[in-house]
């Protein structure tokens, strides 16, 4: 058996202000690149053979802050805009309470959990399952059928997608789930590249 390691990104400086980021490539706060030193902690325990990652910048940095934490500088790491963050339209920069306020709890949680919400000229949960899940299923799972042991560093969005997919998550209770910042979920697959188990590590 071996491992598929997903990790949210350390806290970004716009996580901090309580900003919808999406698409917008901000570093990490200080308090996120302590998440990420502790995440890396957290899987000390784990042979890891290859990484995959967004794009963007708070991502790449959680990521290159494990490996060292790890002493892991030389395994091979593939970006990909599949994994990005979900796209925020119109709402991306906007404070994510003064959209509360405005528009009230419950409108609020759909924009920000629904599975298929509309934002406008921005992207649902569905629209990031749609590219997140061919590129597990024809890039990263191979890979696991291989036997290699896989990390995937990415954002809240594309990795409920992917966990909606691995867990078979209704479109209501995918609304429900939510992984903080330096959250790991570990799945131990089998050779057909099924789940057998599955370990959440948190940072706190």
């Amino acid at each position: 058996m071996n491992d598929l390691i997903l990790v949210r990104h350390g806290e970004s400086l716009w996580n901090k202000k309580g900003l919808w980021t999406g698409l917008i490539d901000v570093g990490l706060s200080q308090k996120g690149i302590e998440e990420s030193k502790k995440a890396g902690e957290n899987l000390k325990d784990f042979r890891i053979d290859i990484a995959y990652t967004s794009l963007l910048k708070r991502a790449k940095d959680t990521l290159s802050i494990i490996k060292k934490t790890l002493n892991i500088p030389n395994i091979p790491i593939i970006e990909n805009k599949a994994l990005n963050e979900r796209d925020y339209g119109e709402l991306t920069g906007k404070n994510k309470w003064d959209i509360e306020k405005k528009f009230g709890k419950e409108k609020f949680l759909k924009i920000r959990r629904a599975w298929n919400f509309p934002i406008p000229f921005g992207e649902t949960l569905r629209d990031v399952y749609n590219r997140v899940v061919p590129y597990y299923k024809f890039e990263i799972l191979p890979k696991l059928k291989t036997g290699k042991n896989v990390i995937l560093v990415a954002h809240g969005n594309s990795l409920r997608a992917l966990v909606k997919y691995l867990e078979n998550i209704s479109d209501e209770d995918i609304s429900k789930l939510e992984l903080a910042t330096g959250e790991i979920y570990i799945y131990k697959l089998d050779k057909q590249g099924k789940i057998v188990s599955k370990q959440i590590k948190t940072i706190n």
